[in-house]
């Protein structure tokens, strides 16, 4: 999988009761397999937006966003989903574990589309050895409420993983946790993306996760640098 983004530049505004806010300026960068990289920069600066046009979840106000050679921007919703839905996994600073669900029952949300029995039963084999792969084997039948905040980000990560994406977008994935559950999960992440040639992108303030990614990049004034 290969993303690549041409001069992406994003405003917000309409320009006649308020000035065009431009969030992201002329932004040009290619993401290959494998690859890991971390983007900092200070708050409000538009690294969420960045991340969410990577994904697909948000459309640039001007240039192009292709994903393996073709251009989203000629694809309809629903093929947007289905390219998020097999391609792309998500992280993000809140866990958003559903707390009427129990922890195997999350992971396997993103899964529910699928209606073919033996796919839905291999899943579920994915889920539990993913989940004892981080230590949450013998939780996953309790619910979000009667676990720490750290395996609940555990938890988030086997959900993003579930589907087998090729691409793992994470927003701020520490920035609500502990300094040691913090640290488990930048060590997860970072064995992810080598273990399993999972191309890895974050948004984070936290320079020690930075650190573990083969390049980090800042965004400030609106420039990639």
């Amino acid at each position: 999988m290969i993303i690549e983004l041409e001069n992406i530049s994003k405003s917000y505004g309409n320009g006649v009761d308020a000035p065009l806010r431009h969030v992201l300026v002329d932004i040009s960068l290619k993401i290959e397999s494998g690859e890991s990289l971390a983007v900092v920069g200070p708050s409000g600066c538009g690294k969420s937006t960045l991340l969410n046009i990577l994904g697909t979840l948000d459309q640039p106000t001007t240039g192009t966003v292709r994903i393996d050679g073709e251009d989203i921007s000629t694809l309809n919703d629903t093929q947007r989903a289905g390219i998020r839905n097999r391609k792309i996994g998500f992280v993000f600073q809140m866990h958003h574990l559903l707390p009427q669900l129990n922890l195997i029952e999350n992971v396997l949300l993103p899964t529910l589309i699928l209606n073919d029995k033996s796919q839905r039963n291999a899943a579920h084999s994915r889920a539990m050895d993913l989940l004892h792969s981080v230590g949450l084997g013998d939780r996953v039948k309790q619910h979000p409420g009667q676990l720490s905040g750290g395996e609940c980000q555990r938890a988030a990560v086997v959900r993003a993983l579930i589907n087998q994406p090729e691409l793992i977008l994470a927003d701020e994935p520490t920035g609500s946790l502990d300094q040691e559950s913090a640290e488990q999960i930048g060590n997860l992440l970072s064995k992810i993306n080598i273990e399993q040639h999972v191309a890895l992108v974050l948004v984070t303030h936290s320079m020690d996760l930075a650190g573990k990614m083969k390049t980090k990049y800042v965004l400030n004034q609106g420039k990639l640098k």
